[in-house]
C-alpha cells in the first residue's frame, strides 16, 4: 500500500542558538491571556525565536496583524541569509517531552504527503482532519506560508497503535541526541534524538492502517489545512513529474499514538463574553442523559447534555451562535475548567460552559464512521503541554 509518510531533511537552529529562546508555544494557545504572550515578549527579547516567524492568533484580529506578518516574513528571509539554520540528514525526530502535569509524551517528527490529507467532513484519506476546519482562518496563514522559504509545525497527528508497536522499540534504542533543554514559560522540557533507520518505522506505521485511516489530526488543524491550501495552488503550476518532489508537497509534522500515557485527552470549555448574563442563562437550555457546568460568576451549576460528547459540543455551539447572532457578543474557548471559573468571577460579562471529555477508546471510531467532530471538541492535554516550535522544513 501506498504510504502517506515521507521523510524530511529537518533543520534546527546552529549551535549556539538559545534554545529555551528559539521554541515558543503553538500560535493558538493562550487566545484570552495578553499576559503570557507580553512576559514571553520580555523573555524572549532580541534573540532568535520562533516567536518572530509565527503569528499568535491573539492578534488575529488587531490592527496591526498585517504588519507583523509582513514582520514574520522579513525575519524569516533574514534568518535564511544569516545561516541561522542547519539542515539534518534525511530522517526522523524522536522527541520526548516532559512536563510536571503528565507522564513523559513521545512522538515522532516526519513528513506527511498532502496529497493523502483532506478536511472535508465526508474524506476517505489516510490522513484526516479530527474536526471541522474554519476556512476563514486559513487566509492570514496562507499569507505567511506563500512568502516564506520554511515552515514551522505545531500540527501533531495521532494515529491508532494500542501496542505501541511504531514507537516502543525506539524508546530505548541508542540515537544521538540532537537537542535536550528546558521550554520557556513553564513548558516542561525536550529531547530530542535523530532516527536514520526509517523504512522499518514507515512499515510498522502502515500495519496500523484500519478503515483506510491512519493519522487525524490532534493540533494545528487549520496549519495543516493551510499548507494543503497552498499546495494545491503551487502544483498547478508545476509539470507531473515537478509535483512528485516538490517540497511544498510534503508537510513537517509530530505523529503521537493517542494511547501514549503522556497525551492527555481534555475537554475545550466554551466562555460567552461582553454579553447580558442573566439574559443568556434564561434562553440556555439543554436536555439530555449527559452533564456539563454551567459557571456564573465563579459558581458552577450542573447542567444536562446529550450523553454523547460530540452531540453535546454541537448542541451548546448551536445555542451560543443563537444568542451571539441574536444579541451580540464572543465566545472564546478554553483549556482547564479552572481557568473557566476564574474567568466568570472576575468578569461580571461572562458566563462558562464546562463539558465533558471524549474517550481516547471513541476517537478513531467516530472519525472513521461520522468524519470530522464539532470544532474544538477536545484538546490534547492542557495549554502549558502542547507543541513548541521546534522543527522546520524547506517548502520552496
Amino acid at each position: 500500500m501506498k504510504s502517506c509518510i515521507a521523510v524530511p531533511e529537518i533543520l534546527l537552529p546552529k549551535e549556539g542558538v538559545d534554545m529555551g529562546k528559539w521554541a515558543v508555544i503553538a500560535c493558538d494557545q493562550h487566545t484570552s491571556d495578553p499576559a503570557y504572550w507580553e512576559q514571553l515578549e520580555k523573555e524572549v527579547a532580541d534573540s532568535p525565536s520562533t516567536l518572530r516567524v509565527t503569528l499568535p492568533e491573539i492578534y488575529l484580529e488587531r490592527p496591526d496583524c498585517e504588519q507583523r506578518i509582513a514582520d514574520i516574513c522579513a525575519t524569516l528571509g533574514r534568518y535564511t541569509a544569516e545561516g541561522l539554520f542547519r539542515k539534518l540528514p534525511r530522517g526522523f525526530v524522536l522527541v520526548t517531552r516532559k512536563t510536571l502535569l503528565s507522564a513523559p509524551r513521545t512522538g515522532l517528527v516526519l513528513a506527511v504527503d498532502l496529497e493523502e490529507y483532506s478536511f472535508l467532513p465526508d474524506s476517505k484519506a489516510l490522513i484526516r482532519a479530527s474536526e471541522a476546519t474554519i476556512l476563514e482562518r486559513i487566509p492570514p496563514r496562507l499569507k505567511i506560508r506563500e512568502r516564506v522559504g520554511v515552515e514551522f509545525p505545531h500540527i501533531l497527528l495521532l494515529y491508532n497503535d494500542p501496542q505501541d508497536t511504531v514507537l516502543g522499540p525506539l524508546k530505548n534504542a541508542s540515537l544521538p541526541v540532537l537537542y535536550d533543554f528546558t521550554l520557556n514559560m513553564g513548558g516542561g522540557s525536550v529531547c530530542g534524538k535523530f532516527v536514520s533507520q526509517t523504512e522499518e518505522v514507515i512499515e510498522r506505521f502502515g500495519a496500523l492502517v484500519r478503515d483506510g485511516l491512519l493519522f487525524m489530526v490532534g493540533d494545528g488543524n487549520h496549519s495543516l489545512a493551510t499548507a494543503k491550501a497552498s499546495w494545491d495552488k503551487i502544483k498547478e503550476t508545476l509539470s507531473e513529474e515537478e509535483r512528485k518532489t516538490h517540497p511544498a508537497r510534503f508537510a513537517l509534522c509530530e505523529a503521537v499514538n493517542l494511547y501514549d500515557e503522556g497525551l492527555g485527552v481534555e475537554a475545550i470549555h466554551r466562555v460567552v463574553k461582553g454579553i447580558d448574563v442573566q439574559a443568556f442563562v434564561k434562553e440556555f437550555c439543554t436536555q439530555g442523559e449527559g452533564h456539563g457546568t454551567l459557571y456564573v460568576g465563579g459558581e458552577g451549576k450542573e447542567i444536562s447534555l446529550p450523553a454523547s460528547v460530540p452531540q453535546a459540543v454541537d448542541e451548546v455551539d448551536k445555542q451560543i451562535a443563537a444568542f451571539l447572532k441574536k444579541h451580540g457578543g464572543s465566545v472564546d474557548y478554553i483549556h482547564g475548567e479552572d481557568a473557566l471559573r476564574q474567568m466568570t468571577a472576575e468578569h461580571s460579562d461572562r458566563v462558562g460552559i464546562a463539558l465533558a471529555k471524549m474517550e481516547k477508546s471513541e476517537m478513531f471510531a467516530y472519525v472513521a464512521q461520522n468524519g470530522n467532530l464539532p470544532r474544538k471538541t477536545f484538546s490534547l492535554g492542557e495549554s502549558e503541554e502542547k507543541r513548541y516550535y521546534i522543527e522546520g522544513k524547506e517548502i520552496r
